[in-house]
């Protein structure tokens, strides 16, 4: 990987670190000022409030225990960075308390800003479908 590339994996380390803390505001700084959050389900979250309304949403319902596995970042403009990630660990119902298994595919698109990477879009989807 070369250091653009290398810069947006350590990127990706920090937001597990904010999924698994609930931490709205550190998930949030990762994000570009236009970013947009497009959870399965759900309509997509553009821009900081949006986006820090979103999270907050979510890390009330839920708390996450996941890791992120890099299944490829690819430099795709000189601003511009792709990355491919799988996830898994657990979902805490924080309503329920009840805990069950985590698995998502997640795509990010990284852009520098001033001179920093940023989440300008990112989705994900289940890969464990709930049981029928």
């Amino acid at each position: 990987m070369n250091a653009d590339e290398n810069a947006v994996a350590s990127i990706l380390k920090d937001y597990e670190t904010a999924l698994n803390s609930s931490n709205t505001e550190a998930a949030l700084k990762l994000y570009a000022p236009d970013g947009v959050f497009m959870p399965q389900h759900s309509a997509a979250s553009v821009g900081t409030e949006s986006v820090r309304k979103a999270y907050k949403a979510v890390f009330a319902a839920i708390t996450l225990t996941v890791e992120f596995r890099i299944a490829e970042i690819r430099q795709i403009a000189a601003d511009w960075v792709l990355a491919r990630t799988n996830s898994t660990g657990t979902t805490k119902n924080n309503a329920t308390g009840v805990v069950g298994p985590e698995a998502n595919q997640e795509l990010f698109l990284f852009q520098k800003v001033d001179g920093d990477w940023k989440i300008a879009r990112y989705c994900f989807c289940t890969t464990k479908p709930p049981a029928a």
